[in-house]
């Protein structure tokens, strides 16, 4: 049977995300600027130095972006190489999708930190099912 492509769609949608995200902080940037609410030279090693608070929640979301989701894309992938074939998997992956991209919109705007707390906590829950998952499938094949 061949390879379902359909665990790389969430993967991708992600990944387009996160870009989104890189922009985001870039916008955010040359506009804190111009404004004079802060100086490039503030971006010459990361950020330093007092910033506007929207900026530093935004380069904070897009960290988060880029730290356990690494374990996302690596499950998504191995799925697909593997050959596994799971609607659960698929699922999920989606699943944890929606729940990053409602955790930057908390993060970005109203920044509830119990909510973004929740959304985390739960997108992290589904990434260790899938794991799990993924697991199981492969030791039972073996």
């Amino acid at each position: 049977m061949p390879n379902s492509p359909a665990i790389l769609w969430p993967l991708f949608a992600l990944a387009a995300w996160t870009m989104c995200m890189a922009v985001n902080i870039a916008c955010r940037r040359v506009r804190a600027t111009l404004r004079g609410e802060a100086d490039i030279d503030q971006f010459a090693y990361g950020e330093s130095g007092p910033l506007p608070e929207a900026l530093i929640l935004a380069n904070r979301n897009y960290m988060n972006l880029l730290e356990l989701p690494m374990l996302f894309y690596v499950v998504c992938v191995l799925t697909y190489v593997t050959g596994v074939q799971s609607t659960w998997l698929v699922t999920l992956a989606w699943a944890y999708v929606v729940l990053r991209v409602l955790h930057s919109f908390v993060h970005l705007t109203y920044n509830h930190v119990l909510h973004r707390f929740a959304l985390f906590a739960t997108s992290n829950v589904i990434l260790t099912l899938q794991w799990l998952l993924l697991g199981t499938a492969l030791i039972s094949h073996t």
